[in-house]
C-alpha cells in the first residue's frame, strides 16, 4: 500500500528510511519548512527532508498541513494511508477526516503522550518504554492503538542509544500494521501521563537535587539537546556525561564550555586552574 509520510525529526527520518525499503514506500513526504539553526542561524532543512531527498522521494514543506491545499496535495499522491512520526505540529481538519493516519509514537501509550516521550521516560527513571502504533485523532496522542511493544531502558541508556532501538522497533511495528491491519483498542485514560516539550528549565541541572535525578537528565538530553549547569558569569556549562559517584554525589565526566568543544571535565578544570 502506498503511503504519505509526515515527519520532521531525526527519529522520524530513521523510520522513513526503513519504511522506504518496503512495499509501503511513500509516494509523498510532508515535513516542516526549513528553519534557522545553530549559532549562525543558517537556514536548515529538517532531517526528514534531507533523508527523503536522498531516497529520491517527493517532498513538500507547507507552512501548515491543515489547509485544503496541503490536504489536496497529499490526497493527489494516491496514498492509501498516511503515516505520522514526530511531525512536530498538530494535524487537524480537513486532513484528519479525509485520510486514515497512523501515528508511530515512541512510548507505551497512554503513558507519555506528547512531544518528548523518550526524554521524559528516562528522566522519570522508568524501567521500560516502547512504541505504540495508533490511529491519529483530534486529541493529543489519544487515539486507539493497534500495536504496542515494550523496550527496556538500560541503566546506561541515553537518548541516543534508546532512540536508536525505538526507531528500529517503530519501523517494524509500522510495517506490521500496514501489512496486517490489526484491530484497534481504545486507550485506558487512567494511565495517562504527558511528556511536555523540553524547556530551558528542564535542561538546567539543580545542584540541590539528588544526584540520581540530575544524572538521568544528562542521559535523557544527550546528545541532541544537552543538560547544563549555570556558571557565575551568567553563561552555562554544557554537561554531556555524568555519573553518580560512590559518595552519592554527581560526578561530571564530559562537559562543553560556552562557545567551546566537548572535553573531559578533568581537562576543563585544569584549563580553569591555569588561568
Amino acid at each position: 500500500m502506498s503511503t504519505a509520510y509526515l515527519g520532521t525529526s531525526a527519529f522520524a527520518a530513521a523510520v522513513l528510511e526503513r519504511l522506504a525499503a518496503t512495499p509501503h514506500r511513500p509516494a509523498l513526504v510532508v515535513t516542516r519548512p526549513d528553519r534557522p539553526a545553530g549559532r549562525g542561524r543558517v537556514l536548515t532543512a529538517p532531517p526528514v527532508a534531507t533523508t527523503a531527498r536522498q531516497l529520491g522521494l517527493e517532498v513538500i514543506q507547507p507552512e501548515s498541513v491543515n489547509t485544503d491545499e496541503a490536504t489536496d496535495r497529499i490526497l493527489a499522491s494516491g496514498a492509501g494511508v498516511g503515516v505520522v512520526c514526530a511531525f512536530g505540529a498538530l494535524i487537524k481538519e480537513p486532513l484528519l477526516s479525509r485520510l486514515e493516519l497512523l501515528n508511530v509514537h515512541p512510548s507505551l501509550l497512554p503513558r507519555w503522550r506528547g512531544a518528548a516521550p523518550v526524554e521524559r521516560a528516562i528522566m522519570a527513571g522508568d524501567d521500560e518504554t516502547g512504541v505504540s502504533i495508533m490511529r491519529l485523532t483530534a486529541g493529543l496522542d489519544s487515539g486507539p492503538v493497534c500495536l504496542a511493544e515494550s523496550e527496556p531502558i538500560r541503566p546506561d541508556d541515553d537518548y541516543g542509544t534508546l532512540a536508536a532501538r525505538l526507531e528500529e522497533l517503530g519501523a517494524r511495528l509500522l510495517v506490521t500494521a500496514l501489512d496486517e491491519h490489526p484491530p484497534f483498542a481504545e486507550q485506558d485514560e487512567e494511565g495517562v501521563t504527558y511528556a511536555e516539550k523540553i524547556t530551558a528549565a528542564d535542561r538546567t541541572l539543580d545542584p540541590d537535587a539528588p544526584a540520581e535525578v540530575n544524572e538521568r537528565i544528562v542521559r535523557a538530553l544527550h546528545p541532541h539537546i544537552g543538560a547544563r549547569l549555570p556558571l557565575p558569569d551568567g553563561t552555562f556549562l554544557g554537561v554531556r556525561r555524568a555519573r553518580v559517584g560512590e559518595d552519592g554525589a554527581l560526578e561530571l565526566l564530559e562537559v562543553q564550555p560556552p562557545g567551546g568543544r566537548p572535553m573531559a571535565y578533568a581537562d576543563y578544570l585544569r584549563g580553569r586552574a591555569a588561568r
